[in-house]
């Protein structure tokens, strides 16, 4: 299984941008789509954004639609979650999480389950 390290989170204030990074390690990274949930405290895990090994195809919940970008760079085994006018509801832990090798992209409302693989999380934090 990949392992996960979330990183780059920070206190920011309401209507600013942040952008968090995952990195993973093992030969997979390529070929596997990743996601970004986030929880707040006494909050389910909530879907963020996924994007797919193949093509690079984004998909987001449309909390965020229009203000959040996912992106990976492969060669880095990266993914990235760019946040931009952030508000203060968007105040969680954001993990990153890997699907099962060589998986179907299929755009949804994803489901943590559907994930084998968290990294440990980075707090984000929009004041207002």
């Amino acid at each position: 299984q990949v392992r996960l390290a979330e990183s780059g989170g920070a206190l920011v204030q309401g209507g600013g941008s942040l952008r968090v990074s995952c990195v993973a390690s093992g030969p997979t990274f390529s070929a596997v789509n990743m996601g970004w949930f986030r929880q707040a405290p006494g909050k389910e895990r909530e879907f963020v954004a996924a994007i797919s090994w193949r093509g690079s195809i984004p998909y987001y919940a449309d909390s965020v639609k229009g203000r959040f970008t996912i992106s990976r760079d492969n060669a880095r085994k990266t993914v990235y979650l760019q946040m931009d006018s952030l508000r203060p509801e968007d105040t969680a832990v954001y993990y990153c999480a890997s699907e099962p090798l060589y998986r179907e992209f299929r755009p949804r409302e994803f489901r943590p389950q559907e994930f084998d693989a968290w990294g440990q999380g980075t707090q984000v934090t929009v004041s207002s």
